[in-house]
């Protein structure tokens, strides 16, 4: 994937971080994925005062693309306003591995940008035998 698509993606997932509800946090975090066709989904964190009930960006943005029947995806951005980028969680990392080999994850900040493969960080994920 080219730089003017990823740049594309972090620009979408800021967009959506702006949309995050998060008043038990205040840990605001945006999502975009590309699906294969080129298509942008987003998705932000969802927070509801029983924890277990919000979602996080990432599969919100994943989930967005499911219901829009997408599921073949070729990178992620993940914004937080926050000093440092922040990585995907185990269970967005599942969600994930679920529907790509392999994953160029972009990490944003308003200062920082890291790229890595989702292979490199879950190398193992959970699957039934099909």
């Amino acid at each position: 994937m080219d730089n003017k698509n990823f740049e594309k993606l972090v620009i979408e997932a800021e967009k959506a971080m702006n949309n995050a509800y998060a008043p038990y946090s205040n840990f605001r975090v945006g999502a975009a994925i590309m699906a294969a066709d080129g298509r942008i989904f987003t998705g932000c964190n969802v927070e509801n005062s029983s924890f277990g009930l919000s979602i996080c960006a990432e599969r919100s943005a994943v989930f967005n693309a499911v219901l829009n029947g997408c599921k073949k995806f070729v990178a992620l951005a993940v914004f937080t306003d926050t000093e440092e980028v922040t990585e995907p969680c185990g269970a967005c990392r599942q969600v994930l591995s679920e529907f790509c080999d392999d994953l160029d994850i972009i990490l944003a900040t308003p200062h920082k940008q890291k790229t890595e493969k989702l292979s490199d960080i879950f190398p193992s994920g959970f699957m039934l035998k099909k």
